[in-house]
């Protein structure tokens, strides 16, 4: 536990830059997303999972947990797990052309690979990608439990699928680990991905608006994203 404590602390003080870094309102119109893969099944994920709910905190950050199962086999099941959770992260491997997947990792904007343990080499990721002008134009409105996306590319864009998804999300929760590698710890996880809804396909060549159903009681992303797994060309907040 004490180990635990330690690093969990190193971790949190490495990423005192990072929650403080200046926030414009051209940062904040341009979020940089962060999916944390993870696992309560996992020892080394604790600190990352630290990370993440300090980077939840920040209004120029899409921060996002999804949780895989394949950890599940030796002594805890993540309550949290999902399989399609482990397919993206296998998507992202195979388009990256990495033979492996690990938690816990981080993939900023669909492209980089960041170990969960690597606070640095986060901080350094998420502020190039803020540096970097988004190709889409991305507005999100909702309204009577319906979703209005709105999108337009704002510089030519390759003709390949772009696919507009909402990952619902649950802001909080506390799990006791009673079994596994994390035995007796108490973990509080944020931005915990529940749901997932593929809103659309889009062509990237025209100016488009497309809707969906949107259950108000929970918090969710808008992606727009080249498919199946590549780089994110804009995201937005529901909420």
């Amino acid at each position: 536990m004490k180990l635990f404590l330690a690093l969990a602390t190193a971790f949190l003080v490495d990423v005192s830059g990072i929650a403080q870094a200046e926030q414009t309102s051209d940062t904040l119109s341009k979020p940089v997303v962060v999916e944390l893969f993870t696992s309560q099944g996992c020892s080394s994920c604790p600190p990352a999972d630290a990370l993440l709910k300090q980077l939840a905190q920040r209004p120029d950050v899409i921060a996002l947990a999804l949780h895989v199962d394949y950890w599940d086999y030796i002594g805890w099941k993540d309550i949290f797990a999902s399989p399609f959770n482990t397919n993206r992260q296998k998507g992202y491997a195979q388009v990256a052309g990495r033979k492996m997947i690990y938690t816990p990792q981080m993939i900023v904007m669909g492209q980089q690979d960041v170990s969960g343990s690597d606070a640095m080499g986060l901080a350094k990721a998420i502020s190039a990608y803020q540096s970097v002008a988004r190709p889409v134009a991305l507005d999100v409105q909702h309204e009577s439990g319906r979703l209005t996306v709105s999108v337009a590319p704002l510089q030519p864009l390759p003709e390949t699928p772009i696919v507009i998804q909402m990952l619902g999300y649950t802001p909080s929760d506390t799990v006791n680990i009673t079994r596994g590698e994390l035995a007796g710890h108490e973990i509080e996880y944020s931005n915990i991905v529940k749901d997932f809804r593929q809103v659309a396909i889009w062509d990237g060549q025209q100016p488009a608006e497309f809707e969906t159903d949107f259950d108000e009681t929970r918090p969710a992303v808008i992606l727009v994203q080249q498919a199946p797994f590549g780089a994110i060309l804009a995201a937005a907040r529901t909420h």
